[in-house]
């Protein structure tokens, strides 16, 4: 095991001497006016429209302000708009916009740009959802209005999630050129090694301390090489590494809402127009999710899946302001896992597994061939499956398939925002139907109390209201998702870093779903100490 270890050592140790030349290829870094950091993913561009950065949420924020931004509390706060104001039928809001505010260009920022990104987004259709708008238009150079075509409380969340571009300098090429108020501005980018980030002499918040950063897109065990040769400062790591002693460097282990779980199908097998199997047999049989949930060991599945890093979470949203604890549960309660099981007529057959009216408690489960955490949770979770007579066989799978196949062969999902959206998206019926082709509500869970709150979430006038009804939706009076169980929750990831001794990484936000890139989120606020 040792040697095999030792052979990818230094194979990463090749890579390294290959890429991103200029930057790693000088030697061990010992300046204090630039970063290297490699925080997982890749680097390549039109991925995410409109601004087109697979990095996604993070990286447009890195060169790009919103509207509203989102503090350490996960409260909306005023960012590029100074205030805002919401018609008493909430469909209409007005935001007050700074007049101080200068792109990475030097051009003012006005309305227009506001307007232009809104539209631009909405036509895109990419990942940030503008169905609800129905305008938006300038007011006046400092002033922006909105009008959506129905009540969505949600909108304020979405006005933080996206970045406001220069409508000027907009165009074919924006992700290699990009344009914004953000803290950074483009140096170089160089598709699938790496991007290089400078300050923008004109940010109008906190100024980054360092002349430079370089982003990397390198596998984990070239970073890691990286980080022992003193060439790179922060290096994002799977839990299988975060044990380890890296000299100059410490372990920062950040906690997230990042939940890991599987959906677990609330119909029997059936096929949809397409002739796709949907639906679980096995799954479907509510006593089975509930012996699930309340019979496995989830600090048992996160020992022998993450090396013991996490935090156990029965509940989607963990650690999020709209997260409902109700109604309490307590986990390894084997015994009474057997019992629901026994009277539900599941009997135990002669090989160890449960059988009910000629149906064996037997199902796969599915995690990707790209993320070791998640295969790990699956095979983690099919052994402590065990012990209740259900067997669960597990599968490592590409993820486009994992997820054209999910309402059928659950499969573990990776979860986590800073909006309760979520919640609808999870929940509701509307995404119930066995033609729904993506991973909203992929457990098929239909229920009327729970629907009725979400509604009542969407059309709150405020985020408090809307997140109270968030937290109604879970659950309310012996009812919701909470004890319906339409996914089973197993852990809330730690994002795991190595760090230079030194290094500061600020005030870190509880971070969202994102394989450990929110911590670049607020990198213009690292210090050296």
């Amino acid at each position: 095991m040792r040697k095999v270890r030792f052979m990818r050592i230094m194979l990463a140790v090749c890579v390294l001497a290959g890429i991103a030349q200029g930057v790693l290829a000088r030697g061990a870094k010992e300046d204090r006016d630039s970063l290297v950091v490699s925080v997982g993913g890749g680097i390549t561009s039109g991925d995410y429209e409109p601004w087109g950065w697979d990095y996604g949420y993070e990286a447009i924020l890195l060169f790009h302000s919103s509207l509203l931004n989102i503090n350490n509390k996960v409260e909306v706060v005023p960012d590029l708009a100074t205030a805002y104001t919401i018609s008493a039928d909430s469909l209409v809001y007005t935001f007050d916009l700074r007049k101080d505010v200068k792109f990475s260009d030097g051009s003012a920022f006005t309305a227009d740009d506001v307007v232009f990104t809104f539209e631009t987004a909405k036509n895109a259709g990419g990942a940030i959802d503008l169905t609800m708008l129905k305008s938006v238009e300038a007011v006046s150079p400092y002033q922006a209005r909105f009008t959506l075509n129905k009540v969505f409380s949600p909108f304020i969340r979405t006005a933080a999630m996206l970045g406001i571009v220069s409508k000027a300098s907009y165009g074919p090429d924006y992700s290699k050129n990009p344009v914004g108020a953000g803290p950074w501005k483009l140096k170089q980018i160089d598709p699938g090694q790496q991007l290089i980030i400078e300050p923008n002499p004109y940010y109008y918040g906190t100024k980054p301390a360092f002349k430079q950063v370089t982003l990397l897109a390198i596998g984990e065990e070239t970073a890691l090489a990286a980080a022992r040769s003193g060439q790179i400062d922060v290096v994002m790591v799977n839990p299988e590494y975060a044990k380890e002693t890296i000299s100059g460097f410490h372990i920062e282990n950040i906690k997230t809402s990042d939940n890991r779980g599987f959906n677990l199908p609330t119909i029997p097998e059936t096929r949809n127009s397409r002739g796709e199997l949907v639906g679980n047999n096995v799954t479907s049989d509510p006593v089975v999710r509930r012996a699930l949930n309340i019979g496995i060991s989830r600090q048992t599945i996160i020992n022998n899946a993450l090396n013991g890093i996490g935090t156990p979470s029965w509940v989607r949203f963990e650690g999020l302001p709209w997260a409902s604890e109700e109604p309490g549960l307590r986990d390894g309660q084997v015994e009474e896992a057997k019992r629901l099981l026994d009277e539900a007529g599941w009997k135990v057959g002669a090989d160890g597994v449960r059988v009910k009216n000629g149906v064996r408690a037997e199902f796969r489960i599915t995690g990707r061939t790209d993320d070791l955490q998640r295969y790990n949770l699956a095979v983690a979770l099919a052994e402590d499956a065990k012990k209740l007579g259900i067997r669960i066989n597990a599968e490592s799978m590409d993820w486009s398939t994992a997820k054209s196949i999910a309402r059928n062969v659950p499969t573990c999902i990776g979860t986590g925002s800073y909006s309760y959206y979520d919640v609808y998206a999870a929940f509701s019926s509307a995404f119930a139907g066995i033609e729904t082709v993506d991973l909203s509500n992929s457990g098929m869970y239909t229920n009327a109390a729970t629907d009725r709150n979400l509604q009542a979430m969407l059309d709150s006038k405020s985020d408090e209201d809307a997140i109270s009804w968030a937290r109604k939706a879970q659950y309310e009076n012996g009812t919701g998702p909470n004890v319906d169980f339409p996914y089973i929750w197993l852990v809330n990831i730690d994002h795991c870093y190595f760090v230079r001794d030194g290094l500061n990484l600020g005030v870190q936000r509880i971070h969202p779903h994102g394989h450990g890139m929110p911590v670049i989120q607020n990198m213009n606020e690292w210090r050296y100490n």
